[in-house]
């Protein structure tokens, strides 16, 4: 469904990310795990078209998109959450999820689509017509994934969902994340909580000085002494 090859992504006269391939299947969580400015985050925004690639290519069902604006990424079927909960705060829950689907025109099946949303999350459902901004953390990061979701993507990329997250709030997410997958949508997910990502992904990257510096199954991965030191603390 999407690759990277040798991708490449300079912030002025910094690499942030150094010859990166990445490979995702359809049906997949594949989780790029790595410490803070390892270039976890760069990836996605390449993928996604938030940051232009200095070199490489990326390509999403047998079309490259690299360079492309991010607003044709998301008519594709990709979109990214983006990690810190970014949620419009002065708007309420209801018209957060409304502007998820500002790619579709089903009027109808929007309102659907919300009113599911809000039978899978009662603590939404009772703000829905609160101010994002003033919802917890927690709250504000099922906002800013089901957002996401509301456009049907066909690829769902997630960034650090964790970030900021209490221990039981953190399960929760990830449970969900996985139930994302179930029900038919493909995940990259960039975290740097290593054991939680590895534990719903099928495959997974290591980032390391922004290189991929490991990757396989995660059944492979979690034996590798190299993760179980620097993430699992072994």
């Amino acid at each position: 469904m999407l690759a990277t090859q040798n991708l490449v992504v300079h912030y002025g006269a910094v690499r942030a990310l150094n010859n990166a391939s990445v490979e995702v299947k359809p049906g997949e969580i594949v989780a790029v795990i790595g410490g803070n400015g390892s270039g976890k985050s760069t990836l996605l925004k390449a993928v996604a078209g938030v940051v232009k690639p200095t070199n490489g290519t990326v390509t999403f069902q047998g079309r490259r998109i690299e360079g492309l604006p991010a607003d044709k990424v998301i008519k594709l079927g990709l979109v990214m959450a983006p990690a810190n909960h970014v949620v419009f705060p002065d708007s309420t829950v209801y018209r957060n999820l409304e502007m998820g689907a500002y790619v579709r025109n089903d009027a109808e099946a929007i309102r659907q689509d919300i009113e599911a949303f809000f039978k899978r999350f009662p603590n939404l459902a009772e703000r829905r017509n609160q101010k994002a901004g003033l919802l917890s953390g927690g709250e504000q990061q099922m906002l800013t994934i089901a957002r996401a979701l509301m456009s049907h993507p066909k690829l769902l990329l997630l960034d650090e969902p964790s970030i900021g997250l209490a221990p039981a709030v953190l399960r929760d997410v990830f449970r969900y994340i996985k139930a994302i997958r179930d029900e038919g949508t493909t995940i990259l997910l960039v975290e740097q909580n290593a054991r939680q990502a590895l534990a719903v992904s099928d495959r997974g990257y290591v980032l390391a000085n922004s290189e991929i510096v490991l990757e396989g199954p995660v059944a492979e991965l979690v034996k590798s002494d190299r993760v179980r030191k620097a993430y699992f603390g072994e």
